[in-house]
């Protein structure tokens, strides 16, 4: 009952014509500026006015529309594949990193680091057609239950981004996924569970290759390796390549998406840089600087100084996940 009476006044507060564009959003000062910045940029007699076709934002998937912890959602779909493989045909676990996933050792399989993971993933991934494995990719999110929220992964998304999503839209902004996670992964679900389209989605790209099966039908084959890592300072890079301008705001979670923010922030004109920091240890993970997954640490130190909002997911969101709670 008291949730719902002040939900009534921070919806009364916006004016008897406005609904309240973030219902799942706390009335904290990141949620007004979030409000700020859009309505500055909208505003067509103000000298803050960004025309539509200008309006970029882009936001990365892993941590920040979507729960990642214990680990990213494709690395726990990669080493489910990986074990079913290894029960077929053990001999796959040639190194040690491989070995270690086989048997859940996540010490072992961190010790590999970024390589390690892409060699898991390359294992699990490599020999099917990008249909086949975003079908698959697909059917294991919304079947596969979460070992602590009792959710599957495909609930797991945050719905206060999704209304944050939806907003801009309804702003004229276009908004992309810009994210270190596969490409055909997140353009697996991205549409159904945030309304962006796969053309609208930039991440990293794992080797592909054009193919005839032996029945003739072409087919784009996932080949194993990584041709392009969109991270760090890969994010940027991948901006300019699938969208050809420079944002006026992205949001991020982790130092991962440290050089998408400085980038667009540094640009001319109003911008806007947002990092969702987990603080919520109750409803959802509690992490930062230590963790293996999302670390955060030179955002978290310099967002202040950068101008960045630093959403406080304890405190600014009622709600977290679009799945029950």
């Amino acid at each position: 009952m008291k949730r719902a009476i002040a939900a009534l006044i921070g919806a009364l507060a916006l004016g008897p014509c406005l609904a309240d564009p973030l219902p799942s959003w706390n009335n904290t000062g990141s949620k007004a500026a979030i409000i700020d910045f859009v309505e500055s940029v909208t505003d067509k007699d103000a000298d803050t006015f960004v025309p539509a076709e200008d309006r970029i934002a882009v936001f990365d998937n892993d941590g920040t529309l979507i729960s990642e912890q214990p680990m990213y959602f494709q690395a726990a779909y990669a080493l489910d594949r990986l074990r079913e493989k290894a029960a077929e045909d053990p001999s796959i676990l040639e190194s040690d990193v491989l070995k270690a996933a086989n048997e859940g050792d996540m010490k072992g399989m961190m010790a590999g680091g970024m390589e390690g993971l892409s060699e898991i993933i390359n294992v699990s991934h490599a020999g099917m057609s990008v249909e086949e494995f975003q079908a698959d990719a697909r059917a294991w999110l919304a079947s596969t239950e979460h070992p602590t929220s009792g959710l599957t992964y495909g609930d797991m998304i945050f719905q206060p981004m999704v209304e944050l999503l939806t907003y801009l839209r309804d702003q004229n902004f276009k908004v992309y996924i810009v994210t270190g996670g596969g490409v055909d992964f997140v353009r697996a679900f991205a549409e159904d569970a945030y309304n962006v389209p796969p053309e609208q989605v930039v991440a990293t790209l794992g080797n592909t290759e054009y193919q005839i099966s032996e029945g003739g039908t072409p087919m784009l084959m996932k080949t194993g390796g990584i041709f392009f890592i969109d991270d760090k300072a890969g994010k940027p890079v991948g901006i300019m390549r699938g969208i050809g301008k420079r944002p006026v705001m992205a949001v991020g979670n982790s130092d991962g998406d440290f050089q998408m923010l400085e980038w667009t922030t540094a640009g001319a004109g109003p911008r806007l840089g947002m990092l969702l920091h987990h603080t919520d240890g109750e409803r959802e993970f509690a992490y930062d600087r230590d963790s293996h997954f999302g670390k955060l640490a030179d955002g978290l130190d310099q967002a202040g100084d950068r101008g960045w909002v630093l959403v406080d997911m304890a405190n600014d969101w009622e709600t977290v996940w679009t799945g029950n709670q």
